[in-house]
């Protein structure tokens, strides 16, 4: 497998990308910079933010985009779709081309995340 160097900044992540996976990232990082104060940094090779801990990922692979939360277990009752799995918390929903993005719900994932890292402290550090 070829491994391509990462981006140099997320905007750099999303100007590699075309089509309908450039489009759905840009609508979901749209919505989560929109929800409240994020770092937002290239880590693992694709958009990771961060409050607190990381937050949330955003990543474009060749057939889906990733959309996932480290507290994600606990966001199911705002989008049943996230599918629990991995370490601490997190869980993922998966958009496929012709999958449409509601920018409303993302925004409401992000901003129940931004509260859940202030309350609870940084996921990656929770016993």
């Amino acid at each position: 497998m070829r491994r391509e160097k990462p981006a140099d900044s997320p905007d750099a992540y999303v100007a590699a990308l075309d089509g309908w996976r450039r489009e759905t990232v840009e609508t979901l990082r749209a919505a989560v910079l929109a929800a409240g104060a994020l770092e937002e940094r290239i880590k693992w090779g694709h958009i990771v933010c961060f409050s607190n801990g990381p937050v949330l990922l955003i990543r474009a692979e060749e057939a889906r985009v990733l959309f996932g939360f480290w507290r994600g277990k606990r966001l199911r009752e705002i989008e049943p779709r996230l599918k629990p799995g991995g370490k601490y918390e997190m869980a993922t929903m998966v958009y496929v081309e012709g999958d449409p993005v509601d920018a409303a719900v993302a925004g409401r994932l992000a901003r129940e995340a931004i509260r859940l890292n202030v309350e609870i402290g940084d996921p990656t550090r929770s016993s």
